[in-house]
């Protein structure tokens, strides 16, 4: 009967001491716990999901199962009610996507490369501070400020490109136009882009640019060869949290837009705007009462579905992005 008297050995071959040990037992109980935390946050966020969807569900059932007619005068069916505010929706973030990221791209790229240190900081810390505007505010300012200005371009846009659907008119006199909406809103949505991007932009490795640069590549050839393929994912990231945002805004659509649901159109220089599904609910609900705040919330869950399949698509995407440049 032999007793092994060889001293324990730990993860390198070496003898283990008791410090080791112990600082072994208290990594992995900090671990066990972040674990922990991190799992009962994942399931708190997934039973809040599950929390609102039941709810919105169980407040649209009654407008599901109604007559059409009643949610909408001229509704024959619950698509014809459900359609145009869609419609609305969907088109002012896309347009407003269109304007706001080459923009945000470039001022990234502005910060992160080209300007100097202090501007760039400046720049940054500015990004920053326009990012926590309330949304109100920008409402305001494209209700006031943007409108009045924007009216004789609207006329000039009318004149010289009305043949187009977008430019159709007739100009509305007030500004309160689809035109303005989409600007405010790109204007909402380009610190996001940003300050993502810049971060983004920011990590490339050093090694890259300096492989690009012994190339002799000029810093626009290293910007294209090293720094967007690398923030690729990253930047469909922000462009897919901007549109999240620009989807679910409200305030400051409600204060540009006119409630005028019913209506699908392309035209946005005309008071005949199409209108978006969270402006629509914070106009009408005060006023509304019945099947008319059925008809709301089945509008939300619309809204719900909508963001919850953009972010889904967007996690696909980034992460068919990321892999295709590993």
């Amino acid at each position: 009967m032999s007793t092994n008297l060889s001293p324990d050995l730990d993860s390198t071959g070496a003898p283990s001491t008791p410090d080791t040990v112990t600082d072994e037992r208290g990594t992995q109980g900090a671990d066990r716990i972040f674990s922990g935390v991190s799992t009962g946050a994942g399931i708190v966020i997934l039973l809040a999901l599950a929390g609102v969807a039941f709810f919105l569900v169980k407040e649209a059932i009654p407008a599901i199962s109604a007559d059409p007619a009643e949610l909408s005068g001229n509704a024959e069916s619950l698509w014809d009610f459900l359609a145009p505010l869609v419609f609305g929706t969907v088109y002012a973030a896309i347009l407003a996507l269109i304007i706001a990221t080459p923009l945000a791209i470039a001022i990234a790229l502005f910060i992160s490369h080209y300007a100097p240190r202090k501007l760039s900081t400046s720049l940054g810390y500015l990004t920053d501070i326009l990012a926590a505007v309330p949304s109100v505010v920008f409402g305001l300012w494209g209700l006031f400020v943007l409108a009045p200005l924007l009216v004789p371009l609207m006329g000039v846009l009318e004149r010289g490109l009305g043949w187009l659907p977008l430019f159709a008119g007739p100009v509305a006199n007030s500004g309160r136009t689809l035109l303005v909406a989409t600007l405010v809103l790109a204007v909402m949505i380009l610190p996001i882009i940003t300050a993502i991007s810049r971060e983004i932009f920011l990590q490339t490795p050093r090694l890259h640019e300096e492989a690009a640069l012994a190339l002799g590549a000029t810093r626009w050839e290293l910007i294209k060869m090293a720094v967007l393929p690398y923030a690729r994912s990253g930047i469909i990231s922000a462009t897919m949290l901007g549109l999240g945002r620009a989807l679910g805004e409200t305030m400051a659509l409600a204060l540009i837009l006119s409630p005028t649901p019913g209506l699908i159109s392309l035209n946005i220089i005309s008071t005949q705007n199409s209108q978006a599904i969270a402006p629509n609910i914070a106009l009408r609900f005060p006023e509304s009462s019945g099947l008319a705040i059925n008809g709301l919330f089945l509008t939300g869950l619309v809204l719900f579905v909508i963001t919850f399949l953009v972010n889904f698509g967007a996690r696909r995407i980034t992460s068919n992005a990321f892999s295709g440049a590993n």
